[in-house]
């Protein structure tokens, strides 16, 4: 339990039942670099290191550092290793991250030799990195000079992170995220943007970025965590052969002091860049309030009671009245206690109002404030609240992040701001004692008091839309390039020529890959993990019970199959889907559920929908209602979701107008963050039924969808014939017959069947039977499309039309994606061209096969590169990158899930005819794709002819187009 290797000391250790973990603490003797185990039977392994990065400035050092370290190190003197081992390992995990004090380096696998490899490469990076210049200039910025008509040049600026934070900082809700830090913490480096401003990253120097490394990175400042099967001495063992040996003690950096108080809240107004303004109703309106310390346990409890008791769903007082208010379309999307920081701090908001509302707004909020910590609130919203920390202390996930890894991020920010892990692990005793201090009548209003009421560490920021924001910045971008050209003399413009030619040199210089370890398909397992069921009948209902390890959680699902519906139902089945637990039931109004859901646990509603594996043109899905719960409320779980598959209501006109407002300003605030993925269904719309409902669902079209919806139902009568169709639709989806699905530990799947019995024992089937989707894919308008938001970078895509999962090709092309993507993409594009990413790869229920860049300076450029990755393919041909495709692939398919969302997994697999059979045999021809059969599928499937291009762009780049592309505003 407590055995460690020589070179490290014991401290402490306790085992956390909740989690079923082990914690050990232990101290590298040498150099006092912590490390913290989390022992489990758990065999996908997690290895993160981190480092206290607390920036002095907004040029985005500690982010081009994180960059600029996985750029090659004195061991591995390697151009983008990271890059390379991404490609050579079975991981579940890898990345890096920045964030507004601390530089984490996490990664994940299953595999011990994949563990010892990344650990090689990652520990050499972050100690021992090469930092070259011009691996700087290439991640962080530099100048270049770009050739114009007429044979003059102009200079750029590019880099990676440049145009990283170009397109992070055209989100209005970043933009209002920093406002709120800057005004906050006007003393101490939280006022600067960490990722960096790109008006400010310019200024970063090379020696600043080696000085900012060689303070920072030192294992006196580490704290190391690991998690998994693998024992703790053993890693120790390597950290101090690696790494951790070769140094030895220095004073560790010292920790942030609390921010000055202020002894009066505070305002500012400021714009953001919109596309056009339109209404006046496009204003963003925030408060803020600094809170506590992050690493004192009670506080920060405190803190997420107080935000949860306000704002957890819309029966929340103050989630009540942000939805509500007639001032304004809908919250924030900055709502919440946010603890990334060394002191936590608390928005709400709203957005989709106008700077007149401000005192109004700012007059209901804190009259609703008065009230509360006068009267308090009901004593189940409390322990609603509480009960919710308590399930997410207990939910064993792991389905996006590893589970592992959501420990670590737990503790992370605590334990660097002197918190105590096991107290933020081992949640129990400390949520026990937040019941009793909420058992005090009193306790929420004295919360509200001090921490909004009486505190005057408060901002007010008032954020309008502006037209010609981003006109302006980039115009100022070129003035300034401009000034900075005609200032340089021969000797300077020959030193900018050179350090571009000499990096484009190494950029298209193939990497030593030799040099780094690897996996090989040797080391793919040849079985795949499955997950059997037991199958009965509830009355006329199918019913699926999985007995998995959930840690005393209920997972309940009512599953409805789709019946044949008319082309015109089927753009309201996502509202439906959206809705469904948002809304009342029976005699039930909407404020009324919500409070009996919170009571219970969560819930929602969606709809899965598939391709079929052999003919693409059918597709077939499922409304689905989820509920989770603990244990000890089962009983309510399963009736709630009886009772709202049997009676949704569609009568609350008002309800479903803010429903829609709030998801028409949702699309609006994040269309940046997923141009990308715009782009994609864009192109890919007209090339099969199931990317045609994806466009319709989710892309551009739907966009356009919801602004002409969210238009129609602000009047009554526009209101009411969106619920008709709601209704209507549901009645017919209550024709067909449903299945039931329980996953929880064995004796809650017995008890499951008996109180599940009386809510469905006189069920009879249906008279509806499952039918395809009336999905038709429409001719494209063009086969160039150009869609335009207010965006300072581009996102580019292209499609050709493929084939269905279960064709012999569905796997050849998955491999072929991987191949272009390491071979030729992710130079060409990223490194070369600066866009943050870039891609390929076969989208099995689309039946397409997809280019895209993301967040990328260029458009025309890109998309000649996206023709220019066939012909490279053509002329070269490589087996370790055709091994290292098939290992992403397979780590793809592999990607391992939580003991509950295995069984999901496994459950709707089937349901869509992918079972574990269909699963190997895919798997299995993965293994056996060969260069020739990548090179029979380019020719048979990407002829330029073939193609759809799409881009999303602003409105002035898109005015430079070639005169075919089609263009609208999104």
């Amino acid at each position: 339990m407590n055995s460690c290797h020589p070179s490290f000391r014991f401290i402490r250790h306790h085992r956390i039942e909740a989690l079923q973990v082990e914690f050990q603490e232990y101290a590298h003797r040498a150099t006092g670099a912590r490390h913290l185990h989390l022992a489990s039977d758990d065999d996908n392994n997690v290895f993160t290191i981190a480092f206290p990065t607390i920036p002095r400035d907004s040029t985005g050092v500690a982010h081009i550092l994180e960059h600029t370290t996985l750029c090659g190190s004195r061991n591995f003197p390697v151009r983008d290793p990271f890059f390379l081992m991404l490609r050579r390992s079975l991981n579940t995990f890898m990345n890096a991250f920045t964030g507004s004090d601390t530089t984490a380096y996490p990664f994940a696998t299953r595999n011990r030799k994949d563990f010892d490899n990344l650990l090689r490469v990652y520990l050499d990076a972050v100690f021992f990195p090469i930092l070259s210049a011009y691996d700087f200039a290439q991640e962080g910025h530099r100048l270049e000079f770009e050739a114009q008509d007429g044979g003059a040049e102009r200079l750029v600026q590019k880099g990676v992170v440049y145009n990283e934070m170009k397109g992070a900082m055209s989100a209005p809700v970043t933009q209002l995220w920093h406002h709120l830090q800057a005004q906050l913490f006007p003393t101490t480096p939280y006022r600067h943007n960490s990722g960096g401003d790109p008006v400010a990253i310019p200024k970063l120097t090379h020696a600043t970025l080696q000085r900012f490394h060689a303070r920072h990175y030192h294992p006196s400042n580490a704290v190391i965590m690991t998690y998994g099967n693998f024992p703790a001495a053993e890693h120790q063992q390597r950290l101090d052969e690696l790494a951790l040996g070769q140094f030895q003690r220095r004073r560790r950096i010292a920790a942030l002091a609390d921010e000055q108080r202020f002894t009066a809240p505070r305002e500012i107004a400021t714009r953001y860049a919109a596309e056009d303004t339109g209404t006046d109703d496009r204003t963003h309106l925030s408060w803020g309030w600094l809170l506590g310390h992050t690493g004192a346990i009670d506080d920060f409890l405190d803190g997420h009671y107080l935000s949860g008791v306000l704002l957890d769903n819309s029966a929340s007082p103050l989630r009540q009245l942000l939805e509500t208010t007639p001032l304004a379309q809908a919250p924030s999307e900055l709502c919440g206690l946010d603890d990334s920081a060394r002191e936590f701090a608390f928005y709400c908001g709203v957005e989709g109002t106008s700077a007149r509302h401000a005192v109004a707004l700012e007059g209901e909020l804190f009259g609703l404030f008065s009230r509360l910590a006068r009267d308090g609130v009901p004593e189940d919203i409390g322990t609603a609240v509480i009960d919710a920390m308590e399930m997410a202390q207990r939910d064993i996930g792991g389905d996006g992040w590893p589970y592992g890894l959501k420990l670590m991020n737990r503790v992370l920010g605590p334990v660097l701001h002197g918190g105590d892990p096991i107290a933020f692990l081992d949640l129990d005793p400390a949520l026990a004692a937040l019941r009793q201090r909420a058992a005090e009548p009193a306790f929420i209003g004295n919360l509200i008091r001090r921490h909004l009421l009486d505190n005057p560490h408060r901002v007010r920021v008032l954020m309008e839309p502006d037209a010609k924001a981003n006109k302006r910045r980039e115009s100022a971008e070129r003035r300034r390039l401009a000034a900075r050209q005609r200032r340089l003399d021969e000797a300077q413009a020959t030193a900018i020529r050179a350090q571009s030619a000499e990096l484009r040199r190494r950029q298209e210089t193939p990497p030593r890959e030799d040099l780094l370890p690897k996996l090989t398909l040797a080391d793919v397992p040849r079985t795949i993990d499955t997950v059997n069921g037991s199958d009965g009948m509830l009355g006329a209902l199918p019913r699926r019970h999985y007995v998995r390890g959930t840690n005393g959680i209920l997972l309940h699902h009512l599953v409805v199959p789709l019946p044949r519906l008319d082309t015109a139902s089927l753009p309201w089945l996502p509202y439906v889907a959206e809705y469904l637990t948002d809304l009342g039931y029976g005699s039930v109004d909407y404020l009324q559920a919500e409070r009996t859901r919170a009571a219970i646990g969560s819930f929602e509603s969606s709809l899965t929908v598939r391709a079929g594996t052999t003919d693409a043109s059918r597709v077939g899905g499922y409304l689905v209602f989820a509920g989770k719960a603990l244990a000890r409320k089962r009983e309510g779980l399963f009736e709630h979701l009886a009772a709202l598959y049997h009676g949704p209501r569609f009568d609350e006109l008002p309800r479903l107008q803010e429903l829609v407002a709030q998801a028409r300003a949702e699309i609006e605030a994040t269309l940046t963050e997923r141009g990308h993925v715009l782009a994609m269904h864009a192109a890919s719309a007209a090339l099969s039924p199931y990317a045609w409902l994806d466009d319709q669902w989710h892309g551009p079209s739907g966009i356009r969808q919801l602004k002409a919806l969210a238009m129609a139902t602000r009047d009554e009568a526009g209101c009411a014939e969106f619920a008709a169709r709601l209704a209507k639709l549901v009645a017919r989806l209550q024709l067909v017959t449903p299945r039931l699905l329980v996953i929880g530990e064995e004796a809650e799947c017995r008890q499951a069947e008996t109180l599940l019995d009386p809510l469905w024992r006189d069920a009879v089937p249906g008279p509806e039977r499952p039918a395809p989707l009336p999905a038709a894919a429409a001719a494209a308008p063009s086969r160039h499309l150009a869609w335009t938001t207010s965006t300072l970078v581009n996102f580019c895509a292209r499609a050709y039309p493929a084939v269905a999962e279960g064709h012999p090709d569905a796997p050849v092309l998955m491999v072929l994606g991987r191949y272009l993507h390491n071979g030729y993409l992710h130079g060409a594009i990223r490194e070369r061209g600066g866009a943050y990413g870039a891609g390929a790869g076969y989208a099995a229920d689309a039946a397409v096969f997809r280019f895209y860049s993301y967040r990328d300076p260029r458009l025309d450029e890109t998309l000649t590169d996206f023709d220019a990755a066939l012909r490279w393919f053509h002329g070269h041909r490589n087996d370790e990158h055709l091994e290292q495709a098939i290992l992403g692939v397979i780590g793809q398919i592999d990607h391992p899930s939580s003991p509950a969302g295995a069984a999901v997994r496994a459950f709707y697999n089937e349901l869509h005819g992918r079972n574990d059979t269909f699963r190997l045999e895919l798997r299995n021809r993965v293994l056996a794709v060969t260069y020739d059969d990548l090179a029979r599928v380019v020719t048979t499937y990407l002829a330029p002819e073939r193609s759809v291009t799409a881009v999303v762009t602003s409105a002035e780049r898109a005015a430079r187009l070639d005169s075919a592309f089609a263009v609208a505003a999104l």
